[in-house]
């Protein structure tokens, strides 16, 4: 089922329209000319999501208390993040335990851009190992000069 977008005028000259179109959809995109677009929600929607994120992460924690959760995970990992190939085994498991933390604060916080963070870093980590004259380049030893006393400001 799509999800219906209207124009942000919509929301004064058409309320009752609006509101019914959430009632009916759960969720609607509000489409801004002058800001970043909105999302209005039912809360009965709204906490559904919120279930759904906790009862995921409590899960994929759950998973990586044994060891056999954790290699069903690692196992798992690219097909959800085809670029985790480039990373080492151990870089694998920071990854994981660094996204398992970032969906719980999502869940417990509502702090939802960490997760963004975790996810768009090691991305980043993934395409530098995947070019080896990059990584050559960003893991070379620095020249040993010296620049006199730092100081701070």
């Amino acid at each position: 089922m799509a999800m219906p977008t209207v124009p942000f005028s919509d929301l004064s000259k058409h309320s009752k329209q609006v509101a019914e179109t959430i009632d009916r959809f759960h969720r609607v995109h509000v489409k801004r000319r002058d800001g970043e677009d909105l999302f209005i929600s039912t809360a009965r929607h709204d906490r559904q999501r919120e279930e759904t994120a906790d009862v995921a992460a409590r899960m994929i924690a759950a998973l990586l208390a044994s060891d056999e959760g954790m290699r069903a995970v690692l196992h798992a990992l690219p097909a959800v993040f085809p670029w985790v190939r480039h990373l080492s085994a151990d870089e694998r498991r920071e990854f994981v335990r660094e996204l398992v933390d970032a969906t719980r604060d999502a869940v417990d916080l509502d702090v939802h851009a960490t997760l963004h963070r975790v996810i768009v870093e090691w991305r980043a980590t993934a395409r530098i190992l995947a070019d080896p004259a990059l990584t050559a380049q960003l893991t070379r030893p620095l020249p040993e000069e010296d620049h006199g006393e730092v100081t701070a400001p």
